[in-house]
């Protein structure tokens, strides 16, 4: 008796939601490196020539930021399961969430609660469903300013428009704790955040960035 292994399907809600920006691109479950995460993400291989000016400027003025997972935080989950210590049985929100996949390193890493948040609903959406695919369970927020008090808060790839910078003075506010992780800006002077190493990384897929964006620093609070 032969036994065929059913690859899981992507969610339907998620691929209208990818079709209205980029029309037929597909979403599949990859797992990435050097952790056991899987999400749903768009092909390695991604035929750009065929995207003309109208999908391009959808895509640069409505970035579907879930379909990629970015160097900064796939790094910082690399690195939450590296050191589960620092997030072990304390309640944690991961901020500007987008695919979820910090939040799910997190609650691998033995969170006793995760709270995603993202202003995207779209993102949530994309949260929930690769909480499912991982089997792990999350919390959901659309606003920062209805969080509670949480013992960490972690940031990934969120400084890189300067308009976000204000927000390294907003977390202090809901956590003892902060970590920031962001390949876009190599330092930043704040007097309650030291920089404290730096990983490589890549965005995956692989977006072929320049080699000075698979470099991500880490920040934390003092």
């Amino acid at each position: 008796m032969s036994c065929t292994f059913q690859f899981p399907k992507a969610p339907e809600h998620l691929l209208d939601a990818l079709h209205d920006v980029i029309p037929n691109c597909e979403l599949l479950a990859q797992q990435l490196p050097e952790t056991p995460i899987s999400l749903w993400l768009i092909p390695p291989v991604f035929p750009t020539d065929k995207l003309d000016d109208e999908v391009i400027r959808r895509i640069w003025n409505d970035t579907p930021y879930w379909i990629f997972c970015w160097a900064s935080g796939l790094a910082m989950a690399q690195w939450l399961l590296a050191e589960p210590q620092q997030v072990k049985n304390k309640v944690v929100l991961d901020f500007g969430a987008g695919s979820g996949v910090v939040a799910i390193a997190a609650k691998m890493a033995g969170a006793k609660r995760v709270i995603c948040c993202d202003i995207d609903p779209i993102s949530l959406a994309a949260c929930r469903a690769n909480a499912e695919l991982n089997d792990v369970v999350l919390e959901y927020l659309d606003d920062l300013y209805k969080a509670e008090q949480v013992d960490v808060l972690l940031a990934a790839d969120v400084l890189y428009d300067q308009c976000n910078r204000f927000f390294l003075d907003e977390f202090l506010k809901f956590a003892p704790e902060v970590w920031v992780a962001d390949s876009r800006v190599k330092n930043f002077s704040h007097p309650q955040y030291i920089k404290i190493d730096e990983r490589s990384a890549t965005t995956w897929p692989d977006l072929d960035e320049a080699k000075e964006f698979r470099n991500v620093s880490f920040y934390k609070t003092r």
